[in-house]
């Protein structure tokens, strides 16, 4: 019996390719696309009703001008976008699945001005067209599988000897699959959110203006092998390489850069 629940594993795993827009990597996706989206707006409705949102246009005017700029040439007619605004001194930004983002005021003094914005929701957005969400749902279920047929090969062992080497798999699988994992995912937005700032007219220069700004305000991080989230010096290396493919992206019609308000 258990030869047949493995092979149909296999099975679903083999129906559940996916290709990733721009960047043509292929990925696992074990989760429809009704089930993604309806999970991303209830998870951003949760969001939402315990976050302090700030109805300040001179903060949620240039947030939404420049994600709708963005969201039109990502070219998803059937995601609901939406844009908003938390107040809160956080330097960081989300997206969730269906288009559902979110800007902290926090961040403003970083991003300087729209086309610094621009590299931001760029990359937010590209989060939601590769469809990271659903991926990172469709690797839980595959880390509880390993999980339980680890279980079962240990069956024999005793209790404390399982409890140890449980211990140890979690952390190996933490390190050596989750983590990496999750810092491909935000690489892969910042190279999918380049393409689309400069289709929508945003000169993809200021992505790396903008990660250069993030080095020099960042104080105390984590080992990147230990991170979700690369490096900002790992960041602009790679930013480097991908700017010809970005630039010729480059739309005629520029959009105005704008500077962004001062955070009171």
């Amino acid at each position: 019996m258990r030869w047949k629940r493995w092979s149909l594993l296999g099975l679903l795993i083999a129906a559940a390719c996916a290709t990733v827009p721009y960047t043509n990597r292929s990925q696992l996706i074990m989760v429809s696309k009704a089930d993604e989206v309806a999970l991303g707006a209830d998870a951003y409705r949760e969001v939402l009703t315990k976050e302090s949102i700030t109805r300040d246009p001179a903060f949620v005017n240039p947030v939404r001008e420049v994600g709708e700029r963005i969201a039109r040439v990502a070219d998803r007619p059937d995601y609901k976008w939406e844009f908003n605004v938390i107040q809160k001194d956080v330097a960081n930004a989300f997206a969730l699945p269906g288009g559902k983002v979110a800007v902290y005021t926090g961040l403003f003094p970083i991003a300087k001005d729209t086309a610094g914005l621009a590299a931001v929701l760029g990359h937010e957005v590209g989060h939601a067209l590769a469809r990271h969400g659903a991926e990172r749902l469709s690797q839980g279920i595959l880390v509880d599988v390993a999980s339980a047929g680890a279980h079962v090969l240990l069956g024999n062992q005793s209790p404390a000897m399982q409890q140890v080497t449980m211990a140890a798999l979690g952390l190996g699988v933490q390190v050596g699959y989750v983590l990496p994992f999750s810092r491909s995912q935000e690489s892969e937005a910042d190279h999918i959110g380049l393409i689309l700032m400069a289709k929508a007219g945003y000169d993809p220069q200021a992505a790396l203006a903008l990660w250069q700004r993030f080095e020099r305000a960042e104080k105390d991080r984590p080992p990147e092998f230990l991170s979700t989230h690369p490096n900002p010096d790992t960041r602009q290396e790679d930013i480097r390489g991908w700017l010809p493919e970005a630039r010729q992206q480059l739309t005629s019609n520029l959009a105005a850069v704008k500077p962004l308000p001062a955070v009171r």
